[in-house]
Parts: structure tokens; C-alpha cells; sequence
């Protein structure tokens, strides 16, 4: 553990009460009402939109992702979540401007705008509780564990004084100033965890230890791992970094934050948006934000690890009082922390907590909007007053981290929930996409894929986690079994079941559409899909490459990145 100096608490202590003082701030007008409460009153900038986007999808247990995909298969390791991408630049461009125009208060309430009968309402209720709560808690427990984890090694404090204290800060404030005090609270926190990380990053490559970025580069454990694309000449990396994430992984699963054709607090967010344009600027800049700008700073301090910690076992020993069910290539981020001086120390620290708080105190004002609106109001007491909502909000947002925190001790590593959270959507991702084009797709269609991929990935975990298990079978294949099972299922159900009725059809399209096709400017849609895809990767290759040194590569990038926002621009009012 780290001795923190009074500086270092200080920074802490201060971090803490801005956290309350704005949640306290908010709350007179959060708690006007169950809209203002989960949407802000529909009236956020794109910039503070997109900026919470980010925040959210910065965890506490990011960080140590990262790391431990670097340590395990290099940089070229993060095509399991790089080529999510895709999907995001496909909500940017085909799908935030319908959830705008949609009206809604959760994405959940879509089921019974686009579908009809009494399944509709069965769906978007059992939905609810399948993802605000089951799904929510697991997504949380990730990044509790991963806050126990980083307090361990820097702290010395147990999981549960860890979860205790933070706990308590989090939902104090998420449960006074609704989404209003997580937007502003996620702004603040975004800056200090960039800082945080990046000022982190450049001292821990100058350490003596570590000689400076050209000695890092150099060094016998890093050299190898430098590759951005996968070693084309190794089948299994090929197919399990690059060949499964984009043929399959990024069109077929459904994962929180990268949801094809949006959902969870994404679509929260664009709802929350102003109009469309704010609701698509938002996204476009969270995506661009999140795959591009944020993951160098990890990276690099993996590539650092392994020069310091070269093996698991070389962390054991570092940290012999590391709780055994805590260990594992993931705490190497937080191991590295502990080289930082008085101050800087403080600073990174206040950057976890604050990547910790804003993603819980997200998960908990989304999962609580799942319940009250979808679930509590909608079928245990519809004259619900506004109050009464607001209150169940609150006290769902308490009961929903008592959970996440209890769970956590069952969980082992981030990239665990990970794998579970995208064995448990895979199959279900292009039933999401075709739903708005596809007049088929029915209640009993989602109904069919939430179930059947939900089966297949309990039956996957629960055989992983025994000592003989009844089957062995690779990741990437258990991930593609679950897709071809799931969506022939799914499929199969659309063609055997009605479709909505006709009325409720008519009324959803001319909701979204208005009076336009819904392919209109299709082409434009398209273009504009692989602009932001190109434009994106290349600013992050070209960030890279800079690092490297290829400084004639980094600049042809660059390039290329302005060419593809210039197009962008320039298409802008066909596209979006």
C-alpha cells in the first residue's frame, strides 16, 4: 500500500464533497418529477451528453482490462472491444436521431410503442428486470470488484470497508440529483480521471525502473506486444482478436455501451438530448472520445507492467497480502500506482474513484428509470404520483448497490464479466438492428433471444467454473455457438408468430419517420458509416504511431482522419 500524504487526502476529502455538493444542489429540481429525475428534462447539450457517455464507459475496471488484454496478447489484445466501433458508428448514423424523434422515457418503453398486444407490455416489464436489474448488478459487480481491487493494492483495505465507503458516497448523490447530478458530476470526473491517467502514464515511462519511452519500447518482455493489427501469421490470434469481433462479435451481441442500435444509457443520454441533432452529435463524439482519445495512457502502463511485474507471479509476490481470489494480470494497473509520488498519487487516485463513482452512479439512475418506468409504474401502481416515483427511484438506486456489492464477491476478474456479459447478449444484437426495418420481429421474437442466449451463457459459466468441467470448448467458439443458436432461434420464432398490428405499425413509423422512407439517404448513412469508422481508427493508429516514433506514418493518419471529418461535415445535414 501507498502512504498517502495530507495533500493526497486533501485532494480526496475535496473530490468527495463537490460530489455531494452538486448532488445536493440538483436535487430540489431532480426531484420535481420522474422526467426531470431520469431525463434532465429532455434539455442537455450534446457536449455534456457525450462527455457522461465517456465518463460511464471509463470504469473503474477499464483501466485493468486493458492491462490485462496488453499483458496476455499485446496491443493488438484490444480488437475484442476495438471493433465495437462498428457498432457504435451504426447508432450514430441510422439510429440516434429515431430515438430522439421516438419520445420515450426509456429505451424499454420502445416495446410498446412498436410492438401491441398484451406481450408487449409482458416484455417491456420482464425486460425491466432482466437489464436494469440481473444485468445491471452483474455490469456493477464488475467494476465494484475492480474498485476493491485498486483499494486493495494502494490502500490495504478490505472489499468490503471499500464497498462500504464508496457506496455510500455514490448513491448519496445519484439518488438526490437524478441524471442532472450524474451528467454534471460525470463532467467533473472525466477531467480528473484524463489528468489523472495521462499524468500518471508519463511518469511511470520515466521511471528509472523503466528507462523512458524509447528504453520501454525496447525492452525484451514489451517489443513483442507493440503490433496495433494481430500477427496474421497466428491462426488462434487472428481469429479470436480480429476475424470473431468483426465478422461476428460487433453486429451479434448486445454489450452495455455498445448496443447495436442503441439502448441502456446510451439511449438514455439521447433521450435526454435536447433534439436530434444534439442526440447524434453526443453519440458521434463519445465514439470518436471513447476508442480513440482514452486508451493509449492504459496501454502504455501495461506495456510498463511487464517490465516491472513480467509475471503473475511476480505481482503475487509483490503483494503477498492480495486476497488469492483478487489475483490476476488485471491488478497490474493498480500495482504500477503505487511507484507514483505524494500528490500525484492523491491526484490518481481521485481519477479511479472518480471513473468508479461515475459509472455506478450511471448504472444506478438507468437500472432505477428501468424499474419505476417500465415496471413500478407501468404495472404495480399506474397512478403512481410523480413523487412516489421519484421515491421508488431512490430507494431502487440504494437496493440495486446493495446487490452489485454482495455479487462482486462471486466475480474474479473484469475481463470475466466481459465474457459473460457478451456470451449473455450474444445473438440478440441483430434482432436490435432490424427491429426498426423489419415488420415481422414481434415481442415473441425478443422474448425467444433474451432467453435462449441467457441459457446458453449460464450453461457456459457454470461449466467454466467447474473443476472437471462436462466440455471444453474455446471462447471464441462458445461466443459464435451462442449467436448461430440464438438468432436461428429468434428467427425461427418471428416466422412462426404475427407480426404487431397494423395500426400500431402505421402510428411507430410515422412517429420516427415522419413522412419520409425510412431509406431515405440511405447511401449518404452508409458513406458516413465507414467515414466515422476510418476517421476514428486512424486518429487512433496515428496516436500510435506517434508513440512509436513513425512519425511519417502518424501524419499520413492524420490525414486521412481530417479528410473523413471534412467529408462528414460536409455531408452532415444528409446524414443526420
Amino acid at each position: 500500500m501507498v502512504n498517502l500524504s495530507v495533500l493526497d487526502i486533501a485532494i480526496i476529502i475535496i473530490f468527495f464533497l463537490l460530489s455531494l455538493f452538486v448532488g445536493v444542489w440538483v436535487s430540489r429540481q431532480a426531484g420535481k418529477d420522474s422526467t426531470e429525475f431520469f431525463l434532465s428534462g429532455r434539455n442537455m447539450p450534446w457536449w455534456l451528453l457525450g462527455v457522461s457517455m465517456v465518463a460511464t464507459t471509463f470504469a473503474a475496471d477499464t483501466p485493468g482490462l486493458v492491462t490485462e488484454l496488453v499483458r496476455k496478447n499485446g496491443v493488438s489484445g484490444n480488437w475484442v472491444w476495438w471493433a465495437m466501433l462498428l457498432t457504435g458508428m451504426l447508432t450514430v448514423f441510422f439510429y440516434a436521431k429515431l430515438w430522439r424523434k421516438s419520445g420515450i422515457s426509456t429505451d424499454l418503453e420502445f416495446y410498446e410503442l412498436r410492438y401491441s398486444g398484451k406481450s408487449a407490455g409482458f416484455l417491456r416489464g420482464f425486460r425491466a428486470i432482466y437489464l436494469g436489474v440481473i444485468f445491471n448488478v452483474i455490469t456493477m459487480a464488475g467494476v465494484c470488484l475492480a474498485g476493491a481491487k485498486i483499494a486493495s493494492i494502494l490502500l490495504g483495505i478490505s472489499q468490503v470497508e471499500t464497498l462500504l465507503y464508496s457506496s455510500i458516497i455514490v448513491v448519496i448523490y445519484s439518488s438526490l440529483g437524478g441524471l442532472k447530478g450524474v451528467l454534471i458530476t460525470d463532467f467533473i470526473q472525466f477531467i480528473i480521471a484524463m489528468v489523472g491517467s495521462v499524468w500518471a502514464t508519463i511518469y511511470i515511462v520515466n521511471l528509472p525502473e523503466i528507462g523512458g519511452m524509447g528504453t520501454l519500447l525496447s525492452h525484451a518482455n514489451v517489443s513483442s506486444k507493440l503490433n496495433i493489427l494481430p500477427d496474421f501469421s497466428n491462426t488462434e490470434a487472428l481469429i479470436t482478436l480480429f476475424i470473431i469481433p468483426f465478422a461476428v462479435q460487433w453486429w451479434s451481441t448486445w454489450y452495455p455501451g455498445a448496443e447495436p442500435g442503441g439502448g441502456g444509457y446510451i439511449a438514455q443520454r439521447m433521450l435526454a438530448a435536447k433534439d436530434e441533432k444534439n442526440a447524434t452529435w453526443a453519440t458521434l463524439f463519445f465514439n470518436f472520445a471513447h476508442y480513440a482519445l482514452r486508451p493509449w495512457p492504459w496501454i502504455l502502463v501495461g506495456l510498463a507492467s511487464l517490465v516491472i511485474f513480467p509475471t503473475l507471479e511476480s505481482i503475487n509476490t509483490a503483494f503477498p497480502n492480495l486476497n488469492v481470489d483478487m489475483q490476476g494480470h488485471d491488478v497490474a494497473y493498480a500495482a504500477m500506482m503505487t511507484y507514483l509520488p505524494a500528490g500525484l498519487i492523491g491526484i490518481v487516485l481521485t481519477s479511479l474513484i472518480a471513473a468508479f463513482m461515475s459509472t455506478i452512479s450511471t448504472q444506478l439512475n438507468w437500472g432505477s428509470s428501468y424499474i419505476v418506468n417500465d415496471f413500478y409504474g407501468r404495472f404495480i401502481n399506474k397512478k403512481a404520483s410523480e413523487n412516489q416515483k421519484v421515491l421508488v427511484g431512490r430507494i431502487s438506486t440504494v437496493l440495486l448497490m446493495v446487490c452489485a456489492a454482495l455479487f462482486s464477491f462471486y466475480i474474479k476478474s473484469a475481463k470475466d464479466v466481459f465474457d459473460l456479459l457478451l456470451q449473455i447478449g450474444a445473438g440478440t444484437g441483430l434482432l436490435f438492428i432490424m427491429r426498426w426495418f423489419w415488420k415481422r420481429i414481434n415481442p415473441f421474437s425478443e422474448i425467444a433471444a433474451m432467453v435462449i442466449s441467457f441459457i446458453i451463457a449460464i450453461v457456459f459459466f457454470i461449466n467454466g467454473k467447474l473443476d472437471v468441467p462436462w466440455f471444453t470448448m474455446a471462447g471464441y467458439m462458445q461466443l459464435v455457438l451462442g449467436v448461430v443458436l440464438t438468432t436461428v432461434g429468434w428467427v425461427v420464432v418471428t416466422l412462426l408468430t404475427k407480426q404487431s398490428d397494423v395500426e400500431t405499425l402505421a402510428t411507430f413509423e410515422s412517429l420516427v419517420y415522419g413522412n419520409e422512407s425510412k431509406f431515405k439517404n440511405i447511401g449518404y448513412k452508409i458513406l458516413a458509416f465507414f467515414l466515422g469508422i476510418i476517421g476514428t481508427y486512424s486518429f487512433l493508429f496515428a496516436t500510435g504511431y506517434f508513440i512509436y516514433g513513425k512519425t511519417l506514418s502518424a501524419l499520413g493518419l492524420c490525414i486521412l482522419t481530417c479528410i473523413c471529418c471534412f467529408l462528414l461535415v460536409k455531408n452532415w445535414k444528409k446524414i443526420a
